[in-house]
């Protein structure tokens, strides 16, 4: 019986290792609040969807239960889901938006 370990498990313990040593010398502070990387992106991504974005998204929901609708089958969800669609990207960011940076 050999006492080396197989090939896949010593790269095995060699990512682990890398892994703890990385975590233990690397570690630093992280402050979710005071991070700025991503403002430029939620931004636009946000605007988007308040505006022309949220606009189409709605039409194209919109569209797919006039879709259903002219297929002959008929359910209240073919409605309902233009409706939620509309109002979750019109009100919906904003509730979102407020709640996570009151959490942060």
């Amino acid at each position: 019986m050999g006492d080396t370990l197989p090939p896949w498990a010593q790269s095995l313990a060699l990512a682990t290792a890398l892994v703890a040593a990385g975590t233990v010398l690397g570690a630093d502070a992280a402050f979710a609040g005071t991070d700025a990387t991503f403002n430029t992106a939620l931004t636009k991504f946000t605007n988007f969807l308040q505006g022309s974005g949220g606009k189409i998204i709605t039409v194209l929901s919109l569209a797919g239960g006039i879709v259903g609708l002219a297929s002959g089958r008929f359910s209240l969800g073919q409605v309902a889901i233009p409706v939620g669609v509309g109002v979750g990207a019109g009100t919906g960011i904003p509730i979102v938006t407020s709640t996570v940076t009151a959490t942060i």
